[in-house]
């Protein structure tokens, strides 16, 4: 779901028309969007505090076969979240997830990590190492 979620709604349809149409599916929820809190810590471990509302889009979906499926996604994109509820429930059915992880799901982790790797070796050609000298006293 993490990756379905971090897709593009363009990216999760051609990869899901690319082998034959969408499957049909009915909306059961959504999609609509909200609001959640997003909560922080001070330094990773302090105390809980709430840093803001964040955009979400969620929306539930029943497939023909009668598996359903939830998706949320950040932001407004009703397409996106609709697509991840279809794939989340295609997936439960056992019949279909296996073509669909090598079908929809590896090619967009692959994608997303080459991402996450061209945003990490761009960040590191900016690191600046900081170190300091301990004054030595006799």
């Amino acid at each position: 779901m993490a990756v379905l979620a971090r897709a593009s709604a363009n990216e999760i349809d051609t990869l899901l028309t690319k082998h034959g149409s969408v499957p049909s599916h009915t909306i059961l929820r959504g999609p609509e969007g909200g609001l959640v809190m997003v909560r922080g810590r001070a330094g990773g471990g302090g105390s809980a505090f709430n840093l803001g509302d964040m955009t979400v889009t969620r929306c539930t979906v029943r497939t023909e076969s009668g598996f359903v499926g939830h998706a949320y996604v950040a932001g407004r994109e009703t397409r996106r979240a609709e697509l991840a509820a279809l794939v989340d429930a295609l997936m439960q059915d056992p019949d279909r997830a296996a073509d669909l992880e090598v079908r929809v799901i590896a090619p967009l982790a692959a994608v997303q990590a080459r991402h996450a790797a061209e945003r990490a070796a761009k960040a590191a050609a900016t690191r600046v190492q900081f170190f300091a000298m301990q004054t030595m006293r006799t």
